[in-house]
């Protein structure tokens, strides 16, 4: 136990030791300052700007910011379903695989343009290496881009005074994606790829099996396949851009994802990474850094809040597992205790319940272990971390200012407790704002909570659960959390690649993802506008521990709100079985 408890406390000092110092290099990156790579990187992006057509120094209103992010959104949507349908005639693809069916490249394409990475498919079955090359690893930069760019669309909207612009979304695009992604998911690439990690374009390698696998059916295998293909690549942006979406379908629980204890450290810190330091980014672009403590902190500790429930559930007993003295729940020299089951042997509890909480409190959905043989509790916190809207950090940019919409109706709230009119960051909050936060905060609960419910009345749903009963609505509970809350993971039971479930959770994810950037940009265009506010002795203080604690309160206010019914139907009434 104790040594478990070490590793937990080094993987959050770890943490948080290097988000402190990337923090200070993407605010230096995003408002043009000079930075080290600047030698490097300042050539090529002027050039870039140069074949666009782009005027890096051009500034834009709320509106035209919006309309950029959504075209380009758009685009990219556009170009990677075609990519998708037509793989079977494009090259790069040594095994031959046919393109995919309208809806599931409907379903993928959606779900890699939203940061989501939901995967109704198995990678190394279905995908070439032009798609997963071109088409997923390539939106998993600008996805996770355009997430740090609206970011400081809101920023500047705090900043600026009676103005109508909050930046060029172009210029923010290429700073971010050039700047920030790109160099960390070349040392990434390296680190993992120093450790097994593939990545190469060569043809899938066979070998004879020692003995002959005979299936139900009767059909004979005497051979096994070795997938290739450019995976490392891809596995380092799917982690630092809180993508998740996996190169092999079993994803960072494949030996030839995540080979090692080290690439899995490095695979593990990277979910966090960038959320993290976004934190004391805000903090220093804002002109105070106890602001970005103090989100930070809430953040935080919510994040061991679930972490902590986590692995006391997986290392704890439960009556299921206890029952006739199936399972050993006690640790000695050859058995690690707890429920060990769908964890690997080589990571062990605790690096799989960090692993599982970091993945859900970012919008990550990567996964080393199987979610669906947690326990109740243990996936209930997992649900829950996804459906509180991607605030526990959340995604690259999309967490952070999912947050601030909670701060800016956490001051709402307390100026109706006072009677003041609500102030944030200097920053009258009227109307305008609420109505923007409120949509923003409550886009996913509403897309999870209408798809889920739809989706439970239907007949040819229940046929893609693995199981019935309390745990089967947790599987589709988690389904449409997953993609309600751009994450991507899954409850490895649930089988969602039908035409209503592609469809129907791809227009859950649409929505989860597009419905707060439109608020979250509106938020930035209003506050631009507006003159600054002087600090006074009824102004509510947002850069203390009281702030934090309430931001908190409200974060799981909403949340306990929203799903509790369903919640108890699923893995809380599991629990009590």
């Amino acid at each position: 136990m104790m040594q478990a408890m070490l590793q937990y406390a080094g993987y959050l000092v770890l943490l948080v030791a290097l988000a402190c110092p990337l923090g200070k290099y993407i605010d230096n990156v995003m408002w043009g300052r000079w930075v080290w790579l600047s030698p490097v990187i300042r050539p090529m992006e002027r050039f870039l700007y140069r074949l666009t057509g782009v005027n890096e120094r051009e500034e834009m209103t709320w509106k035209k910011y919006l309309g950029c992010a959504l075209l380009f959104n758009f685009c990219g949507f556009a170009l990677l379903f075609a990519l998708l349908m037509l793989q079977g005639r494009l090259p790069l693809n040594p095994m031959e695989l046919s393109g995919l069916e309208w809806p599931l490249a409907f379903n993928t394409a959606v779900s890699f343009v939203t940061n989501t990475n939901w995967q109704a498919y198995s990678g190394e079955l279905q995908l070439s290496y032009a798609s997963q090359m071109f088409g997923l690893t390539v939106q998993n930069f600008v996805s996770a881009g355009t997430g740090i760019a609206v970011l400081y669309a809101l920023i500047r909207g705090f900043v600026r005074t009676y103005d109508d612009t909050i930046g060029n979304f172009w210029t923010d695009l290429t700073r971010s994606v050039g700047y920030v992604l790109v160099p960390l998911a070349v040392v990434v690439t390296l680190l993992i790829g120093s450790q097994g990690v593939i990545q190469n374009l060569g043809d899938y390698t066979s070998y004879e099996l020692n003995e002959t696998v005979v299936t139900e059916d009767g059909t004979k295998i005497d051979k096994g396949v070795v997938p290739g293909g450019p995976a490392a690549s891809q596995i380092a942006i799917k982690q630092l851009g809180t993508n998740g979406g996996g190169f092999f379908g079993t994803n960072s629980a494949h030996p030839l994802e995540n080979p090692t204890p080290f690439s899995n450290l490095v695979e593990m810190l990277s979910i966090l990474l960038i959320p993290a330091a976004l934190c004391f980014s805000f903090g220093r672009a804002v002109g105070s850094r106890r602001q970005g403590v103090t989100i930070f902190g809430a953040m935080f500790t919510l994040l061991v809040l679930g972490l902590g429930l986590i692995a006391f559930s997986e290392q704890a007993d439960t009556a299921q597992l206890a029952q006739n003295g199936a399972v050993l729940m006690e640790a000695g020299e050859m058995q690690p205790g707890g429920n060990m089951e769908g964890k690997e042997t080589r990571f062990g509890i605790a690096t799989s319940a960090t692993w599982a909480e970091f993945t859900t409190a970012a919008s990550n959905g990567s996964v080393n272990s199987m979610h669906d043989s947690y326990t109740p509790i243990g996936g209930l916190i997992t649900i829950l971390n996804m459906q509180l809207g991607e605030v526990v950090f959340g995604g690259v940019g999309c967490g952070l200012y999912g947050m601030l919409c909670f701060a800016i109706l956490t001051v709402f709230i307390a100026g109706l407790m006072v009677g003041r009119t609500p102030e944030f960051m200097g920053k009258k909050i009227e109307p305008y704002e609420m109505k923007m936060a409120v949509l923003a905060c409550l886009a996913t609960p509403v897309a999870i909570l209408a798809g889920s419910g739809i989706a439970s009345m239907l007949p040819e749903v229940a046929e893609s659960m693995n199981n019935h009963g309390a745990h089967g609505l947790s599987e589709l509970l988690y389904a449409y959390s997953t993609c309600g809350g751009n994450n991507g993971s899954a409850f490895a039971g649930f089988g969602a690649d039908t035409v209503f479930l592609n469809v129907s959770l791809g227009i859950v994810m649409l929505l989860a993802r597009f419905l707060p950037i439109v608020a979250v940009v509106a938020i930035a265009g209003s506050l631009a506008g507006k003159k600054k506010l002087a600090v006074t002795e009824g102004t509510l203080p947002t850069d203390n521990v009281m702030f934090a604690g309430l931001l908190i309160a409200i974060v799981l206010l909403v949340g306990a709100l929203s799903f509790f019914p369903a919640l108890s139907l699923g893995p809380i009434a599991e629990f009590l079985q």
